[in-house]
């Protein structure tokens, strides 16, 4: 039940209410200034991969109409604006010498937030290497982490007007979906290649912090991860155990080498291989950085039960349909109790400063009409997902901030332009933005 005490006003007058896109998803002008191509320029050109054969080509073109799109988030009300920067746009060889053109744009970019009194949040790196450095190994390869600190460095001394950063953008999400299920690029499928880039991204999160923080020591610097409330199926001890074992990938495998308690342990021994494949122990140290905050990016809870025929991890979800639960147009069960209890979860570690909710949405299949687009489910969903947060903060968990995924429909990965996520409707034929049902909601809210 949503009550009328959600307010914004009730989370704080410091408190960072925003929207966020990323690169990759919005940018398009792929070939423009400089700007080689990415990974995922590359995956999208492969038969079958994405829906439609949509690829991100021009995707919301916010390279040329960035200006007109930070009005809009001006106009919705949000104080705070995340985004992030692209890595072939910055260095089109991967390493070496930046790109002025790059560098350029996002310094306007910048500018422009900071012109119209929104905090600029930037992500170093949002799921799109170039495609140079994969043709090297990638995220598999020993060099990637000397490749990234030199990313990180470019930018920490271009753009040091940015006070607030997040280094990675879940990286669980690409290294499971890049490399080992292979449904995201650069589509690989290797338990092995899985493992060297859990090792490699690691290490990257903390070197990115390190780099923000020697070129611009005033840095709010944090980093981002997705994170779903495990349920097992039942309380038998197989399913009790095989909820341990998908904690441990989706909640656990990121966030404690940070906190410098290494990587977790599974009763399969799959850690445990990467340990003694990669030494990471070795490297414990070197993964551990004091981060001023920590992104959540939460969708759902996920329910699962042993299942002896999946290899290694022996467990499957049980889908939210069998279970009749409410569900997004993805499929996704709407469960704003779940989101309290991961943010309560992860505030648990004790050693995190501060938690801001750096991504959180749903995508619901819009009704367009007579140039109006109706989505009341999605005023619903933020209703109770804003509530959860609003109890969340009265537990004594230190939140700074909510960023809605997302300010308009854009290229939805895998899922190309199916899924619409916006706040804002976008017509991918002629670029057209109309501000949603829940756009206005949001601006209304705001004022509260």
């Amino acid at each position: 039940m949503v009550t009328s005490e959600l307010k914004a006003s009730s989370f704080g007058k410091d408190f960072h209410w925003g929207v966020a896109v990323s690169a990759a998803q919005n940018e398009g002008a792929i070939t423009e200034d400089g700007r080689s191509p990415s990974i995922w320029d590359q995956f999208a050109r492969r038969k079958g991969v994405i829906k439609k054969g949509a690829r991100p080509t021009v995707a919301c073109d916010f390279y040329h109409r960035y200006r007109d799109d930070l009005l809009l988030v001006k106009a919705l009300g949000f104080n705070s604006f995340r985004f992030s920067i692209s890595w072939s746009r910055i260095l089109p060889d991967g390493s070496g010498k930046a790109n002025a053109a790059g560098i350029a744009f996002y310094q306007r970019l910048i500018d422009e937030c900071l012109s119209l009194g929104l905090t600029p949040f930037v992500t170093l790196y949002h799921w799109d290497l170039p495609q140079v450095l994969q043709a090297e190994g990638g995220w598999e390869s020993p060099l990637i982490n000397r490749w990234f600190r030199h990313f990180a460095k470019v930018c920490a001394k271009n753009f040091g007007s940015v006070k607030h950063w997040l280094v990675l953008n879940e990286p669980s999400g690409f290294t499971t979906l890049g490399h080992m299920l292979g449904i995201h690029a650069p589509g690989r499928r290797s338990l092995e290649g899985f493992l060297k880039s859990v090792h490699h991204a690691a290490l990257a999160q903390a070197d990115g912090g390190r780099m923000l923080r020697q070129y611009i020591p005033d840095a709010i610097i944090g980093t981002s991860f997705s994170c779903s409330e495990v349920i097992p199926f039942s309380d038998t001890p197989a399913d009790l155990a095989a909820a341990r074992r998908i904690d441990l990938f989706m909640n656990r495998l990121f966030i404690e080498p940070l906190l410098g308690k290494g990587f977790p342990e599974d009763d399969r021994g799959i850690v445990d291989k990467m340990n003694r494949k990669n030494k990471s122990w070795k490297f414990a140290e070197q993964m551990q950085f004091d981060m001023d905050f920590i992104g959540l990016q939460n969708y759902f809870p996920i329910v699962v039960k042993h299942h002896s025929f999946i290899p290694l991890i022996q467990a499957a979800e049980v889908k939210p349909r069998e279970r009749k639960v409410p569900v997004t147009a993805m499929g996704w069960e709407i469960n704003a109790d779940s989101f309290q209890h991961i943010i309560r979860r992860f505030w648990k570690y004790g050693a995190i400063k501060q938690l801001m909710i750096t991504e959180n949405g749903a995508a619901f299949k819009d009704q367009v009409q007579q140039g109006r687009v109706h989505d009341q489910d999605r005023i619903r969903f933020f209703q109770l997902y804003l509530q959860a947060l609003l109890k969340s903060k009265r537990e004594g968990v230190k939140l700074g901030g909510y960023f809605a995924w997302t300010l308009m429909d854009n290229f939805e990965w895998a899922e190309g332009y199916e899924a619409r996520f916006g706040l804002v409707h976008v017509d991918f034929k002629t670029q057209l933005r109309t501000v949603k049902d829940s756009g206005f909601w949001w601006r209304d809210f705001l004022k509260t």
